[in-house]
């Protein structure tokens, strides 16, 4: 059975939701992250950026904006010492921007994951994954990379089910 961490990027706080702004304790991509080491014994790893976004859902976007479009790569915390000892690593992230967020991007560039299976899971206000696999193989050509799954980030609450059978499905396989 090979060893499994979950990286995921999340961000709690406003977020958009059915058409409206709502305030979240825990990022919907943490959520999902949870549930999918529950299903498959992986450890959890939080990619956090050092600098934090505005609280303002609007504000974050453009902040997020400008970060893609100047290529910038934010200074993230440490990466697990033990990255060598994982066969997979689920990359969980929300889509921005048709992308991934930019402290993905610093983790992807930063972590020595040739060799490993990549398996992607991604949440959105409905854009799915966008670009974000074209990213992932830019920064990981010599890994084994996997398009998991996307869902609508307003949905993962109720999704636990899903979350879980597609991770037995498609991880422990």
């Amino acid at each position: 059975m090979s060893k499994i961490l979950i990286a995921y990027f999340t961000l709690p706080g406003e977020t958009y939701s059915g058409g409206t702004i709502i305030k979240v304790e825990k990022g919907y991509t943490e959520t999902a992250a949870e549930y999918i080491s529950e299903a498959t014994g992986g450890d959890l790893y939080r990619i956090k950026q050092k600098r934090t976004y505005s609280t303002d859902h609007y504000e974050m976007i453009e902040e997020a904006k400008a970060e893609m479009e100047s290529g910038e790569l934010p200074d993230i915390e440490d990466i697990p010492d033990n990255l060598a000892d994982y066969d997979t690593v689920v990359l969980a992230f929300p889509n921005w921007w048709n992308s991934l967020p930019m402290p993905v991007v610093t983790f992807l560039d930063r972590a020595d994951l040739s060799g490993k299976k990549i398996v992607a899971f991604n949440t959105s206000g409905g854009g799915g994954f966008g670009n974000s696999m074209n990213v992932i193989r830019q920064y990981a050509p010599n890994s084994e990379i996997v398009q998991g799954l996307t869902l609508q980030g307003a949905f993962i609450e109720n999704a636990k089910n899903v979350i879980q059978y597609w991770a037995k499905d498609e991880i422990l396989s």
